[in-house]
């Protein structure tokens, strides 16, 4: 794992330290090798709770982002910075209605009209190895996987490191300090996800969360994993997977094979954390049809854990739920179109229905049983002077026998646009 102090220190100075990059003699590397790209992003969100008293959630909101990435100095330590600034604006929204990850919510339960931030990162490179430190968007990691399902993705205040040196061979490392939600200015401490209330106590917090991993191709067909990570004080955790895509007759095949192991460590401030996820994918392509077949298994005394904000790195996580209660059993089927095979490239379907059963919910005597069904349109502009914006209708069906104690029965629709302007 990366030292205690070092991460912590170049993080509370980013800004100072990319303001330095910045001020180094321009190279050439530097300004031909940099990047800057507009990101539009225009999202209504509408979430229906068929049960209980909660409101239905609905919003409208247009995102702009602008990314600028720098190239790296010349000689053996290439130095650089990265830069994204985010501007949210509301376009509907209404007392009641607010709470959709969209925008910022005021003291008075009012979303603000608009809300702002910036990141910036410093990144050093030497051969095949790279440093980010600042404002991070991590990678989807076995052991991490940032929301990015609003208008600006879940950001974190940490280091990370990612080296290729090894032909075939990703070494990834790396400490998150603090993190910053999606529709928030300000961060806030690593939060044990207090989702259905798995454990035992609600709203423990970590100084840190280390993680590190290997992944190596050891065939063009097969990749293996190992990754390890822990949330200080909270859980440790170790996730195996194997990875293959492989020819097989007219079509392709795919599998996805993970295995997740769990515990509390430390001063377990989040009480006992004892949970072995075990996964598994199947699927077949052809001629634009992909058919999959998903078993996901919760073993141990606990569900699966996970920080506040982030989502469950699961093979059956689905729009509204994750299927990690305690003793969860869950399997999904999913079924995939693209209509390029009949002559309209950018247009695909997509739809997926998982079962869940067996779960062990906190303060219910019931055994949980719970089902979902999500669809997806999504065309993309293949030219013209709209060419790749992105149209997606999403919907989400969720029910269960225990939604009035926790998930409520869910109708969720969304529709995005999303649009980026290579700038340079």
């Amino acid at each position: 794992m990366l030292s205690q102090s070092l991460p912590r220190q170049w993080v509370r100075h980013s800004p100072l330290l990319c303001a330095s990059i910045l001020a180094i003699p321009v190279k050439a590397e530097l300004l031909e090798d940099s990047s800057a790209r507009l990101e539009l992003r225009n999202y209504y969100f509408n979430r229906d709770y068929r049960e209980g008293t909660a409101p239905t959630r609905e919003e409208w909101a247009q995102g702009f982002l602008l990314r600028l990435d720098s190239g790296f100095t010349e000689g053996s330590l290439g130095v650089g910075a990265d830069a994204i600034g985010m501007l949210g604006i509301k376009l509907d929204s209404a007392p009641g209605r607010t709470s959709t990850g969209l925008l910022k919510v005021a003291r008075n339960g009012r979303a603000e009209d608009d809300y702002s931030k910036l990141a910036l990162a410093g990144k050093l490179k030497t051969s095949k190895t790279l440093f980010k430190f600042g404002t991070l968007v991590p990678p989807v990691l076995p052991t991490l996987r940032p929301n990015d399902g609003r208008l600006f993705a879940q950001m974190f205040e940490g280091g990370l490191l990612t080296s290729n040196e090894i032909e075939d061979l990703e070494f990834t490392a790396g400490r998150l300090s603090r993190v910053l939600q999606r529709n928030a200015t300000q961060y806030t401490p690593l939060t044990l996800s207090p989702l259905n209330r798995r454990f035992e106590k609600l709203g423990a917090t970590a100084e840190h969360f280390d993680m590190a991993g290997l992944d190596y191709r050891f065939h063009k067909q097969w990749l293996a994993r190992v990754h390890v990570a822990q949330l200080q004080d909270i859980y440790r955790q170790q996730v195996f997977t194997l990875v293959n895509k492989s020819p097989w007759g007219a079509g392709t095949f795919s599998s996805d094979l993970r295995l997740s192991l769990m515990n509390d460590y430390g001063n377990a401030k989040g009480g006992k954390i004892d949970n072995r996820a075990l996964q598994g994918l199947l699927g077949y392509a052809y001629k634009g049809h992909s058919l999959g077949l998903t078993y996901q298994r919760m073993l141990g005394d606990t569900g699966y854990a996970n920080i506040l904000g982030t989502d469950a790195n699961l093979i059956n996580l689905s729009v509204l739920g994750d299927f990690a209660n305690a003793k969860e059993r869950s399997w999904a089927l999913r079924y995939g179109y693209d209509f390029a095979n009949l002559g309209l490239p950018g247009l695909t379907i997509n739809s997926r229905y998982i079962s869940g059963s067996h779960a062990e919910i906190t303060g219910s005597q019931r055994i949980g049983k719970s089902w979902e069904l999500d669809n997806e349109l999504r065309y993309v502009v293949q030219q013209g002077p709209l060419k790749n914006l992105s149209v997606r209708l999403r919907s989400a069906l969720y029910r269960s026998n225990y939604a009035k104690n926790f998930i409520r029965d869910t109708d969720d629709t969304r529709l995005m646009f999303n649009y980026t302007w290579n700038i340079k």
